[in-house]
Order: structure tokens, then sequence, then C-alpha cells
């Protein structure tokens, strides 16, 4: 999904690297005496690092990398446009505590890092292929299996565990997407990978899919270099939106964003976007899909991400009441969107399938109770009704 913040800048330079290093031998010391005292904090903390990386490893992440919280001055002022522009459509949440997640470093001052991870979810077949089934439903890779969040959050927790047990004395706090963290430009200074044009975050060897979690804790530890952008002059993801919901490289506008409109919209979508949204129901990956990048992809190796869901039939999900719903995808983050939105997602694709049978799914829909769904299977009938 795309990053909701937009106007990232272009070339921004390294940060630089923690001073510090052996301690220089004293004038005629022995150079086969052995050391004495405590080793060097800076050698210590590499370790520590090391030490962690390879425990973030073993318990199922994909790579770790470590920034500061002070390390991403220039967000609050790409947060403060991206929301005076009203780029941001209903979602009011992102103008809340701004003075937080425009600045990582106010939302916790004790902390003195930020160990930023990824979890992969690369997809085992093209996710694209499904557009061309009219009839059935495009549901985002993401949301194919079990929710992230609880996922992505236990092994958060189990790896912050770990380090307080090496550490103690230390506190840590674990995010995952459900707190005003933006956690992809602290990705992107911590090394993980860059913010591309579609402001999403890539890498070079881990594609264009995986989760973001982040650890802060009051350790102070060496900080990797940030990734520079590697886009070049391709176009692909731009090029790709079916609503063309980049205003320009490296900017959303999340108004047209199918992702944005299936997903946080309210109430009925604009008439000139639901054509424009095909069979997408839940969320979109054009934009992430065809990334060149994605060659280098690593494979996902945690299977929970998938099978819940995949491309069921259109028909079958507009039957749906609010306990079908419920009970079809509990565990699911498609749940969080509720029944009403999900049906009126179902409807528009309806609409948009050219199938003239699909019309018996939605006429039953026309009286439904929220008016969104029976607008759109208002407008689902029409369209169909239109077909040759």
């Amino acid at each position: 999904m795309p990053s909701w913040t937009s106007d990232k800048p272009q070339g921004r330079g390294a940060r630089p690297a923690t001073a510090g290093g052996q301690p220089r031998s004293s004038a005629g010391s022995r150079t086969d005496s052995a050391p004495t005292g405590d080793p060097p904090v800076t050698s210590t903390k590499t370790k520590i690092k090391a030490d962690l990386a390879a425990e973030a490893e073993a318990i199922g992440f994909a790579r770790m990398r470590v920034t500061a919280p002070d390390a991403v001055p220039e967000i609050a002022q790409r947060l403060q446009s991206f929301l005076e522009a009203g780029r941001h459509g209903q979602m009011n949440w992102m103008a809340e505590r701004t003075h937080w997640r425009g600045d990582p470093a106010a939302l916790w001052p004790e902390a003195r890092s930020v160990i930023m991870l990824a979890e992969l979810y690369t997809p085992d077949h093209d996710p694209l292929a499904v557009l061309e089934q009219p009839d059935r439903a495009a549901i985002s890779v993401y949301a194919q299996g079990k929710d992230y969040h609880d996922l992505v959050k236990k092994r958060l927790k189990r790896l912050g565990r770990w380090l307080l047990e090496q550490e103690q004395g230390h506190e840590i706090k674990v995010f995952v997407d459900t707190a005003p963290v933006m956690e992809k430009p602290l990705a992107e200074a911590a090394g993980l990978g860059w913010q591309g044009k579609h402001t999403n975050l890539l890498s070079r060897d881990l594609g264009s899919w995986f989760f973001l979690g982040a650890i802060f804790t009051t350790l102070e530890l060496p900080v990797d270099e940030p990734e520079a952008e590697h886009c070049g002059s391709c176009r692909a993801c731009l090029d790709i939106c079916p609503t063309n919901a980049f205003p320009a490289p490296f900017q959303l506008d999340a108004r047209r964003c199918i992702s944005y409109l299936t997903i946080e919209h309210k109430g009925p979508v604009d008439l000139e976007l639901r054509e424009l949204m095909g069979n997408r129901i839940y969320g979109c990956d054009d934009c992430l899909a065809v990334c060149p990048w994605n060659k280098f992809a690593q494979a996902g190796t945690e299977m929970r991400y998938r099978g819940i869901v995949e491309a069921p039939p259109l028909e079958e999900l507009a039957l749906l009441d609010d306990a079908g719903f419920r009970a079809r995808f509990s565990g699911s983050p498609i749940k969080r969107i509720g029944r009403d939105r999900f049906v009126r997602n179902v409807l528009y694709a309806i609409g948009n399938s050219e199938e003239p049978r699909l019309a018996e799914a939605a006429r039953p829909l026309v009286n439904d109770p929220d008016e969104a769904v029976a607008d759109a299977a208002r407008w689902a009938l029409l369209r169909l009704a239109l077909q040759p």
C-alpha cells in the first residue's frame, strides 16, 4: 500500500557514521600485554547490534537496520504540505498528533535508537493476473492471509524481550503501523530501502513486498547509513496507476488511490473513480507489482500471510451479511473495514465486470440499510444494463 505522505526530497545526503573506535595504547606499553579493563564501548555496542541482527533473522525478520530518532527532520514539513493540500482525504487521524508523527524523537524523548525491521510477504503468484478475471475479487497480497499487525507485533515483542535480557536497565516500545510513527522515512534513514516514486519502500534485494516494524529503545546503538534512491528514469509504477494517483514522482494524492478508496474512504466513491477501480475490492498492488526491483526479491517464508482469501467470486461476497463477513474474515486485516464498506466495493467490481449474470447478486442490495451499499447496487445494475 502506498505511503500516505508525499513530497519526498530527492538525493538526501548520507548521515555521518557514529564516531568512536578503539582507544590508542599509551606510549611504552608492551605489545604482547593482555588487555585490561572493560572493552571499548563502541565495540561492545557493535557486538550487541550484530547479535541483535542475528536474533532478528532467527525469529523470522528478513533484515534489521538502526537509525536515530532524530534522523528524519524533513518529515514534519512533508507531512504539513501533504495535509495542507488535502491529499489525506478523510484520514483525519493523520492531522492529529502531528507533533509526534512529524518528529519521532518527540514521541518518546528517552529513546536513543530506532531499530527498523523488514518482514517479507512476497507473493508466490502474479498479483496482476486476477485483474483479467472480472468476475473475481482482486484483494491486495498483504491482506490474503493473517493480519500482519498481529504477526509482526509478536515478533517485535519477542525480539525486544531478547534485547532487554541482554541489556538490563533499558526500555523498549514496539510499533507496527498503529501509532503516530512514520515507518517508511525511518526505514529509509536506517538503510532498509528507499521510498520509490510510488512512495512505498523498496529494496534492491528485498523488492517491494515487505512489512515494517519498529522498536524504539533507550539503548544507544551504532546507526546504519541511509539508503540512496535507485529508481533512475523508471516510471513503471507511475504509469500503471489506474486512477492517476501520483501528481508527480514521489508524490501521492490518497484521494485517488484505490488502496485509500477501498479501505479508508467512507460513503460513496466518486463516479469518475468507480469505473477505474475494476475488480479491486481491497487495496491495490499495481504499483508494487510492476517494480523492476522485484526480480531480486527474496521469497517469503511466513505461510500465514497466505491462504485465507485469494480471488473469491464476486457474487459469493455480495451475499455476506455482517455475521457472515466477520466469520469469513476473522483474523484478516480485511475485517477492519466492516461489511458495509466491503460489500460497497464488491458492488463496484460487479458493475465493472461486464458480466450481466452478476446483476442477480446486486439486485437484492438496492434497498440495503447502508446508503452507500444501496447506491453501489443501483450503480452496478445500471452499468450492467448498458452492456451489449
